[in-house]
């Protein structure tokens, strides 16, 4: 016994009580992981390599290891708070820095950039100019603030059955402002390049010859166009279009529109009616209408899929993708140092980041509009300060021990 023990046992016993302090102190910290002091014996060196019946002179804190365990989950009404069930991290950019962290709560700058509360940024995969994720460089996430611009109708797509039981018309000429000249009439909304919602209405004349119907479209209430003829057979399959004022190519009539408004003109305009049929029924109809197109929308929420791929929602009914966040693993995560506000950085203990969509192999799923608990067990920690505590107290009284043997020899 001595002293050189009794103090090494006062410092791994203080070490011990300041990591379990810390881990109560961050019991309600996101993303945080508890931590266990570890320690190792001591024992002095000799020359000749081990002592037999050697005696011990002590103990070292060997490392303070961060237990990367699963934590429990919270509802969030922050819609890009997320939590990463499973492996992995999310990746930050810190003034150049890049760490990593378990704590999802991020949310729009003023600039728009996706942060964490110490304005790190989020980083993941952009999104290309069609709207799919660009899975080839890792770029800050954003959730633009702005109104999206309003996009023009270029497109029509329409399934119609067009009945064999309707009467052909012998009313002519057809004239849109008569419903004795046409069979159907089928609105459709549609938008010029400022935004401007208009009607593009479609009509369909049943011709005496068999199997054949004249189309026509005009947009609002100015006279429509003579786009053709739609040809079926007779099991009812549409077999081809004749163009008049349009063109045609397979199932597909394309026409102009004449803005008024200041929008682009002529708009064009393609009419997809692959899929229409003749068949008998009631009367003529249609079981699927689609105009692409819109109006200039405002951002109303965003969504995160269990993917990571992030959606905004917008007013005017459309919803884009905004990026997508990547989860990312290593081969040690014991091995990352900790720099504080729940973040890590990577060392050559760790290896290097492995970067993986989010439900890929080892890696987890993001789930949206929720933050991970702290793993830290209060019950345990408590159980963990007492018996710290002491420890602590028993190398005091080992020193105590050894003044009181020390004072009884000089009293010799």
């Amino acid at each position: 016994m001595g002293y050189q023990q009794g103090l090494s046992g006062l410092q791994g016993a203080s070490s011990d009580l300041d990591v379990i302090g810390n881990n109560i102190a961050n019991a309600n910290t996101v993303g945080f992981k508890a931590a266990s002091a570890q320690f190792s014996d001591l024992y002095a060196n000799s020359v000749s390599g081990a002592v037999a019946n050697g005696i011990g002179i002590g103990t070292q804190l060997a490392t303070v290891a961060q237990v990367f365990q699963q934590g429990g989950f919270a509802t969030s009404q922050n819609p890009l708070s997320m939590a990463i069930s499973g492996n992995g991290f999310f990746q930050v950019n810190s003034n150049g820095v890049t760490t990593y962290t378990r704590d999802g709560q991020f949310s729009p700058n003023a600039s728009g950039n996706i942060t964490n509360s110490a304005g790190g940024q989020l980083m993941g995969y952009g999104v290309n100019a069609d709207g799919s994720i660009n899975t080839s460089a890792i770029v800050p996430l954003t959730a633009p603030q702005g109104n999206i611009p309003p996009k023009a109708t270029s497109s029509i797509t329409g399934q119609f059955n067009l009945s064999t039981t309707d009467t052909a018309q012998t009313n002519s000429p057809f004239n849109f402002s008569d419903s004795s000249t046409y069979t159907l009439k089928q609105p459709v909304q549609a938008y010029d390049s400022l935004g401007n919602a208009k009607t593009v209405n479609l009509y369909f004349v049943k011709s005496t010859t068999v199997g054949s119907w004249e189309v026509y479209a005009g947009a609002d209430n100015t006279a429509p166009t003579d786009l053709g003829t739609a040809s079926f057979d007779s099991s009812g399959k549409l077999t081809g279009l004749t163009a008049k004022s349009a063109t045609a190519s397979g199932n597909k009539f394309t026409f102009s529109i004449a803005n008024t408004t200041g929008a682009v003109t002529p708009q064009s305009v393609s009419l997809d009616l692959t899929g229409s049929t003749q068949f008998g029924a009631t009367k003529s109809g249609v079981s699927n209408l689609v105009a692409d197109g819109f109006a200039s929308g405002a951002l109303q929420n965003y969504s995160v899929a269990a993917d990571g791929t992030i959606t905004g929602s917008y007013s005017n009914g459309q919803s884009m993708k905004l990026g997508q966040v990547f989860v990312v693993n290593f081969n040690d995560p014991q091995g990352l140092t900790s720099i504080g506000g729940n973040q890590y950085i990577q060392t050559a203990a760790s290896g290097v980041p492995q970067i993986g969509v989010p439900g890929s192999t080892n890696h987890g799923t993001i789930k949206g509009s929720t933050t991970e608990n702290s793993t830290v067990d209060l019950t345990g920690e408590l159980v963990n300060l007492i018996t710290a505590q002491r420890n602590y107290q028993a190398n005091a009284q080992t020193i105590k021990t050894q003044q009181t043997v020390d004072q009884t020899l000089l009293n010799l």
